[in-house]
């Protein structure tokens, strides 16, 4: 499992002179504050598959459910390697963030438990889950949970521009 304190770096080639390093402690609170994100995988052939989904931050990792019949939960079980996406379209405000990691298909009761919680306190009662021994129910279908630590993230901060790596041990 990664560490909570990552290594921080200010990649001087891409940032304004007058840029700092976000702090992890920003990258991390933008994660948690996100309503969408956007998560990429591979497909069988190689080629990239890049949807929308919401997702909670629980544990140290990002958390996204999806059924297990849909593309990213069968490019997920043939290649956990995966990057997940979040920020603004604004050109100049805000913090775009990017993650990557390998998704892990969550099954503990008492992990599941806090996830369904976590997603209950962001989005409401509309995407209350049921926890099962395999993942969610969700309005009578089963969901997968896949837990995604980050293994790299990047910050990349508007307005002045500075773009922050994190790699976390």
């Amino acid at each position: 499992m990664p560490t909570t304190t990552p290594d921080t770096a200010l990649d001087p080639d891409f940032s304004d002179p007058a840029a700092t390093a976000t702090t992890w402690d920003d990258g991390r609170a933008a994660l948690e504050s996100a309503r969408v994100y956007w998560i990429s995988t591979v497909r069988p052939d190689g080629r990239p598959h890049v949807t929308p989904l919401i997702g909670v931050w629980c544990d140290g990792a990002l958390h996204v459910v999806t059924g297990p019949a849909e593309r990213k939960a069968r490019n997920l079980a043939a290649n956990p390697h995966t990057t997940i996406t979040t920020g603004t379209n604004a050109l100049d405000a805000g913090l775009d963030i990017v993650v990557e990691g390998e998704a892990e298909r969550l099954t503990d009761a008492a992990a599941l438990q806090r996830v369904a919680d976590a997603y209950v306190a962001k989005y409401g009662e509309d995407w209350r889950f049921t926890v099962t021994p395999g993942g969610f129910v969700h309005d009578g279908h089963e969901a997968l949970v896949f837990r995604v630590a980050p293994a790299t993230a990047f910050g990349f901060a508007k307005r002045v521009y500075g773009q922050t790596r994190w790699r976390f041990a």
